[in-house]
């Protein structure tokens, strides 16, 4: 009797170091897997001031170049973050977005910086979380004839992914095409609101074109048909891309002026608005 309880004590013993060790292994093994397979953040500025700032925060970077786009790979609070000077425009940034997806494989994707304002309502230093991005640029004029003259007003939008035939004549392309921002995204940017005390953090419609709008008429057409709340020229491409790719996507875009409202130019949004990522970023890796 004691002999078969010695033996059935000693058996639960082994199982027991065994599925001890077991686990320990199996967690070294995972932690291992997950610190070598960590998918980095991005974060997507067009010119040195919408970058470098942030860049400057990071821990142990490492600067890439690859053509004209500079990459300063670094840590967040231990987790992979890039950050990205695209340079200016919708060529540029749908380039080094599709270049970054191909070379990091990244977690997310943010696109950042300064813009125009078009809403009447948000004034210089307000920042603009784009649960949608439109490209205020893919646009189709009506016909008319020689000496009818140019009416802007009256061009129609034009969705270039709505089929692969002729977006000229194809009456489907006729419609405005919007990227919606990543939901895990936008609640991190919404977690940290009440860390920026600069001005107002709103969700919104960004505008992205290479085109700089000076007219007032013209901005608030564009605010009134396609909804927009500020303009840029790089966040409608770098959506596009990383929709290709399936990665999560959001910009964030501060009025660093507003023509609709007499709000002057200042230089010194680029910065804030990094210092408010910055923390967008650190709240989306805590979630993670």
């Amino acid at each position: 009797m004691r002999t078969r309880m010695k033996f059935t004590v000693m058996t639960l013993v082994i199982a027991l170091l065994a599925s001890v060790l077991a686990g320990c292994s199996s967690s070294v093994k995972s932690e291992g897997k997950k610190e070598k397979d960590l998918q980095p953040i991005i974060v997507e500025g067009p010119m040195p001031i919408e970058a470098e700032n942030f860049a400057a925060k990071l821990d142990n970077v490492e600067e890439e170049t690859s053509g004209s786009f500079v990459f300063y790979k670094g840590e967040l609070d231990d987790y992979p973050v890039i950050v990205m000077k695209t340079g200016k425009g919708m060529e540029n940034t749908a380039a080094a977005t599709a270049l970054a997806i191909e070379k990091f494989n990244p977690k997310a994707i943010i696109n950042q910086g300064t813009s125009g304002g078009h809403d009447p309502d948000l004034h210089v230093f307000d920042i603009v979380l784009g649960k949608r991005t439109v490209n205020l640029g893919s646009l189709k004029t009506p016909h008319h004839d020689e000496g009818e003259g140019i009416h802007p007003k009256d061009w129609i939008p034009m969705d270039l992914m709505a089929s692969e035939g002729s977006a000229g004549e194809d009456p489907d392309a006729e419609n405005i095409r919007y990227f919606k921002g990543d939901e895990q995204l936008l609640a991190a940017a919404h977690a940290v609101k009440n860390t920026y005390d600069k001005g107002k953090v709103v969700d919104g419609t960004i505008g992205s074109a290479d085109v700089w709008n000076n007219e007032v008429d013209r901005i608030q057409w564009f605010h009134e048909n396609f909804g927009s709340s500020v303009e840029e020229m790089e966040g409608a491409a770098g959506a596009q891309i990383a929709e290709a790719y399936e990665v999560p996507y959001l910009g964030i875009r501060i009025l660093s002026n507003n023509k609709v409202n007499g709000g002057e130019y200042n230089p010194d949004t680029a910065e804030a608005n990094q210092e408010y990522v910055y923390e967008v970023v650190k709240k989306y890796i805590d979630r993670q």
